[in-house]
């Protein structure tokens, strides 16, 4: 099967990237490219696009990246909602202690302060 794909060109913090057409299971960068059809650059957010080969590769089966399909459907070359890659999970709630609900055995021991003065009360009575 057929992609439509990003294969990044470049040097070292300056990326730019080809939108190719190349075989699924080949990695972008093997150079086993059917044809180059568009550039991109994330710095100055240029984009080329080659409208008539995209929409050929896609008439005939290819399918696009989901990246490349936000990329298309933003340039308007292609219709229909874009595509989320990345969703967060709900998170659940985390369980709130309450503060007034103490265990019973805390409210049976008296707390340090009134042992002490307890202590002190018996010393001056004595």
């Amino acid at each position: 099967m057929l992609m439509i794909r990003m294969q990044r060109i470049g040097r070292k913090n300056m990326p730019a990237f080809r939108i190719i057409v190349a075989e699924h299971t080949r990695g972008p960068k093997t150079g086993n490219i059917v044809e180059k059809v568009g550039t991109y650059n994330p710095k100055t957010k240029e984009k080329q696009f080659n409208a008539d080969r995209i929409k050929y590769w896609l008439s005939v089966g290819a399918k696009a990246s989901a990246t490349v399909h936000n990329m298309l459907v933003s340039a308007k070359i292609i219709t229909g909602a874009k595509i989320v890659k990345h969703q967060e999970k709900p998170t659940e709630p985390v369980a709130e202690v309450k503060a007034e609900a103490k265990p019973p055995e805390a409210e049976a021991v008296p707390a340090p302060e009134e042992k002490v003065a307890e202590k002190a009360e018996t010393e001056v009575a004595a």
